[in-house]
């Protein structure tokens, strides 16, 4: 299933050098605004160590981790939404992706221009997010304005969805008119679905990534705090990561590389894999693993999925055809060392339509189209 981010913030943040640590892709990243126009993509293995301890037990030929899309979109400015600094096309490519990666700039460099001639992270952050309401804002108005007409319509699907659309809208729009974020209205999930049309950008998921220098890569400083302050607000997350360090991270050429780096740097864990870890769990995604000599491989689920709509994710032809799902949790593959001995200690299971998939399940699916 198709999982995206999109990175977003205000020029020279920072936002395309963390992009090439995170995809060793190869985005412009340079010292002056809207260097990127065009978005730049690029597809980010998910690190699981279960996927290695799979592998190590069933010998496969092929392994194949799962991904996330990161999307590095241009920088935002103030006036985005009425256009300003290509404002629309680039709110045009956020409003694409499942959630948002707001990088902000959390450090001192009088050689890195910010757009706005001082470090403040916290008005950096208002600014990037009164444009993503005004954009919203624009959109619920668009849609309310057309309301009166389709409540009117013959047609009583499209009337019924309209009367069902209008108090949302006017909810959202009171919300949008303050500069608050969508998803601070208290939405059900009927609710959300009827205005999923939408598309809106404040709805989504959002993830702070304070972009630091070496020397706080271990430790806060004021400007992080800053920022975690004003996130527990609204209940988002906040990471950090340097950028710079990440950048030479990645320009090493093999794992063995760069675990010898993180060691002699005293970091546990790379400030890229946590952002996709976090990214992906943000989303509320997990994963489950299909197992054999051929290939042994991690696909992503949304957490309450069922059996056959996790095998719809490998095919449609197996959701159709679902006839059963042979199932072990890896914790048992771990604990007992083969397939075999997890059948012979009962932890090999025989699934139907209604079960809904774990976390780390290990699933082989029976079908017939």
């Amino acid at each position: 299933m198709a999982v995206n981010c999109g990175i977003v913030g205000l020029p020279n943040v920072g936002k395309s050098t963390i992009f090439q640590a995170l995809t060793s892709a190869p985005a412009e990243a340079a010292n002056y605004p809207f260097c990127t126009i065009e978005p730049n993509v690029g597809i980010v293995n998910v690190k699981d160590d279960r996927l290695g301890k799979i592998s190590a037990l069933i010998k496969p030929k092929k392994i194949i981790p799962t991904t996330v899309e990161f999307v590095d979109i241009a920088g935002l400015v103030q006036g985005a939404s009425k256009g300003e600094g290509l404002g629309n096309q680039f709110l045009g490519h956020i409003r694409q992706v499942s959630a948002i990666v707001h990088v902000v700039r959390c450090f001192d460099d009088p050689d890195v221009v910010h757009v706005n001639g001082r470090i403040d992270p916290i008005d950096d952050i208002e600014t990037i997010n009164l444009e993503l309401a005004l954009a919203d804002l624009e959109q619920v108005q668009k849609k309310l304005t057309g309301l009166p007409r389709s409540i009117k319509s013959h047609n009583k699907e499209v009337s019924d969805k309209a009367k069902r659309q209008l108090p949302i809208l006017e909810k959202l729009a009171k919300e949008l008119e303050d500069g608050k974020a969508a998803r601070s209205v208290e939405l059900t999930e009927e609710e959300l679905e009827t205005i999923k049309e939408l598309n809106l950008i404040t709805l989504k998921k959002m993830l702070y990534l304070c972009n630091v220098d070496e020397d706080h890569v271990g430790s806060d400083n004021e400007y992080i705090q800053m920022v975690k302050d004003f996130a527990s607000k609204e209940g988002a997350e906040v990471l950090k990561i340097c950028g710079k360090l990440e950048s030479e991270i990645a320009s090493l050429e093999t794992d063995e590389e760069k675990e010898e780096f993180l060691e002699a740097a005293d970091i546990k864990e790379s400030g890229i894999d946590k952002l996709t870890r976090v990214a992906y769990h943000m989303l509320g995604l997990n994963t489950y693993f299909t197992a054999g000599e051929t290939e042994v491989r991690a696909w992503t689920f949304k957490t309450g999925a069922k059996a056959p709509q996790a095998a719809g994710i490998i095919h449609s032809d197996f959701e159709r055809g679902f006839i059963k799902a042979e199932v072990y949790h890896c914790e048992d593959l771990f604990n007992y060392g083969s397939e075999a001995k997890v059948k012979e200690n009962g932890k090999f299971r025989i699934e139907g339509k209604e079960y809904l998939v774990k976390d780390g399940d290990v699933i082989h699916f029976r079908f017939n189209v």
